[in-house]
């Protein structure tokens, strides 16, 4: 009788520890994939596009504008700066599409799309910060990702540094992303930006499994 309680014991161990064994190598293997996927933010300026990226994944794409003065990150340049930047704040989660906002703070008015003669920032603000030397004038100079009404010029480089867009997309973009967020802005197509992105991830990620 008690050969049978120990033999039972050590088979109920082995159970045990080969449930345990797989937990471990799914947080290993996939776990660990999983806690390092992120959300990234990709802009052409040559396409004038941006990309919503899950988990190396596409997940939206939406016409945008970049500065009409080209890409720099010069103090009085309204260039778009490029390279690896993140969203520093976000304001306006609350305000209707169209909601008028001057010096980061609602005014009270909201615009229809395409208001004849208006060109303010409206609806959402993400504001970015730089994380190489190429941008680290961007937070200073006041860069957003943003809102406006001049919906039918978008797909054109218009702006005054910042990236503008529709105020339905940048409401999606508003809610699916968070402080924090990477946001990389390229001369380089949309397609190709993409493409790159994917390949330094799976770069980093062979990388960090080999250690």
């Amino acid at each position: 009788m008690g050969g049978l309680v120990r033999g039972t014991r050590l088979q109920m161990g082995f159970i045990l520890f080969k449930k345990s064994l797989r937990v471990l190598l799914w947080l290993i293997l996939g776990g660990w994939t999983y806690a390092k996927a992120e959300t990234v933010v990709v802009v052409s300026a040559a396409d004038q596009k941006m990309a919503l990226v899950e988990d190396g994944v596409v997940r939206g794409k939406f016409s945008v504008s970049t500065s009409r003065f080209g890409l720099g990150d010069n103090y009085g340049s309204y260039a778009t700066p490029t390279g690896w930047l993140k969203v520093a704040e976000k304001i306006g989660g609350e305000a209707k599409e169209g909601a008028v906002f001057k010096e980061r703070r609602a005014t009270g008015e909201v615009l229809p799309v395409n208001a004849q003669g208006r060109d303010p920032i409206v609806t959402r603000i993400l504001w970015l910060k730089g994380m190489e030397p190429q941008n680290q004038n961007s937070y200073r100079r006041c860069i957003y990702i943003h809102g406006t009404p001049e919906e039918r010029l978008l797909g054109q480089p218009v702006s005054w540094g910042c990236i503008r867009m529709a105020s339905k997309d940048v409401v999606t973009l508003f809610e699916r992303i968070g402080v924090g967020t990477r946001v990389e802005i390229s001369a380089k197509s949309i397609r190709k930006a993409v493409r790159e992105l994917g390949q330094e991830t799976r770069l980093a990620l062979g990388s960090r499994r080999e250690d």
